[in-house]
């Protein structure tokens, strides 16, 4: 990935990042079809360029201060770049919403390069996830912070100092890898490209069942991880907005969170696996 360093762009210097993008075009060799001359382009950086920023920062606020926001911005330069060459107006999407999606990925990619989630935090993940199944299955309901810590033999500091480690998880979360036909030896594919699948019938209807266990997970979750996960992610509340709308700390939203993509992390995995 060429990178583009654009710490100029923190002040928002429309100009600047116009250049630095088109001179990343021309390294990286792409080329523009069918999609506007030269100004289109610089006049679309410059219009998008804020929300580039505003995703990665939004990101950046759920990982840990080693992961540079800068990279993040830079790679979602890249994204939107790729977003401007590749649009087609003809599909009927507005532009925002496809150079949103763009970015994202781009700077999930970045991301995953960096493989910023240490050995043992993703160790205890693991744990919490055995843990969080293990006392569902048991008691037939969602499980209470203490009765995960208890199982898991950690008190209930010690168990949410975890949840506030594994912040971020999220972000990843969702790319898990899943059979691209259940009881098949082909590669696992990410369940995104099944959701975002194209025509093919058997491919449509894993998209759809892979929907509806998401769906139903969302549903089973408690009724406090239900309202941070949509005001999260629907409303596109920051953790800290979460916070006052529920009037407790941003890091108990945090971990609130955090607990609830574990939870539908395990929904997944149980669908991978049947």
């Amino acid at each position: 990935m060429h990178r583009i360093q654009v710490k100029c762009y923190g002040k928002t210097n429309p100009d600047a990042t116009a250049r630095y993008a088109r001179k990343s075009v021309q390294s990286g060799g792409h080329k523009r079809s069918g999609a506007g001359d030269e100004a289109e382009r610089d006049a679309l950086i410059v219009k998008y360029a804020p929300l580039v920023k505003f995703l990665a920062s939004r990101m950046a606020m759920r990982l840990p201060p080693s992961v540079s926001v800068d990279d993040l911005i830079s790679a979602g330069i890249m994204g939107l770049l790729d977003a401007i060459e590749k649009f087609d107006p003809g599909k009927k999407v507005q532009f925002r919403t496809y150079a949103e999606f763009r970015i994202k990925g781009a700077i999930l990619d970045e991301l995953r390069s960096m493989d910023w989630i240490p050995r043992s935090i993703r160790k205890k993940i693991r744990e919490m996830e055995q843990a969080v199944t293990s006392v569902e299955q048991k008691l037939g309901r969602p499980a209470e912070d203490r009765e995960i810590a208890e199982v898991m033999g950690v008190d209930l500091d010690t168990y949410r100092d975890m949840l506030d480690k594994a912040r971020g998880i999220d972000l990843l979360s969702f790319d898990e890898y899943v059979s691209s036909h259940k009881h098949s030896i082909e590669p696992k594919r990410p369940y995104k490209s099944l959701i975002q699948t194209g025509e093919d019938t058997v491919e449509h209807v894993m998209a759809q069942e892979l929907k509806e266990v998401i769906a139903d997970g969302i549903k089973a979750l408690p009724k406090k991880d239900q309202m941070v996960v949509s005001l999260y992610y629907y409303n596109e509340l920051t953790l800290k907005e979460i916070g006052k709308v529920m009037g407790l700390t941003e890091s108990r939203i945090s971990q609130i969170h955090t607990k609830a993509i574990i939870r539908l992390r395990t929904r997944l995995r149980s669908y991978s696996e049947m």
